[in-house]
């Protein structure tokens, strides 16, 4: 099945929209999982993206997206992952904004806008400390991607990135701390 998902992975890159909607069913439980993982992980209670809206807004973006050199099933899930993580700070942000003012006129007493609030203010946080990772090591911020965003393992992340095991276990510990650092 990875050998199908890497051959239909570069007839997409050559162009074969077809390919890509092939691969779908492949890669369909494994990106509902990243999907509820991100979720989860950003505490989205008031998330206006469920599981299947967050897989199908990034199958939107990456679908007409020819000019990705696919490594491997690996190196999708993380690009897959990154494009869910953009998806959701785009909405926190919009969430955030509307709270602030925005341009809808509430009426309702919602006793959970302070935690939704709270909600959005993490992920935009940790959406600023991965860009800020990247800005001093490139390297760290795309471990940071597969490991966390996209669930990958340490072995699946070498994979994805070119790297050896090793070289990954020591940047997602480096990655880990400079994030912690960095959200405190």
């Amino acid at each position: 099945m990875d050998s199908d998902i890497t051959r239909l992975l570069q007839r997409h890159h050559q162009g074969d929209r077809d390919a890509f909607d092939e691969m779908v069913p492949l890669v369909y439980a494994r990106l509902r999982a990243i999907a509820r993982g991100q979720i989860a992980r950003d505490g989205h209670r008031r998330q206006t993206l469920d599981t299947t809206a967050l897989v199908q807004e990034a199958y939107l973006q990456m679908v007409d997206e020819h000019g990705v050199d696919w490594q491997d099933r690996g190196h999708f899930y993380a690009v897959c992952a990154r494009a869910m993580r953009r998806i959701l700070v785009d909405d926190a942000r919009r969430r955030h904004a509307l709270k602030r003012g925005g341009d809808a006129v509430r009426v309702t007493l919602d006793t959970n806008i302070a935690d939704a609030d709270g909600q959005a203010r993490q992920v935009l946080a940790v959406n600023d400390a991965v860009q800020a990772l990247a800005e001093f090591n490139e390297r760290l911020a795309r471990v940071v991607e597969c490991r966390y965003f996209a669930g990958l393992t340490e072995e699946e992340t070498a994979l994805a990135l070119g790297s050896s095991l090793r070289t990954v276990q020591r940047d997602w510990m480096r990655a880990r701390a400079w994030l912690q650092k960095a959200l405190e």
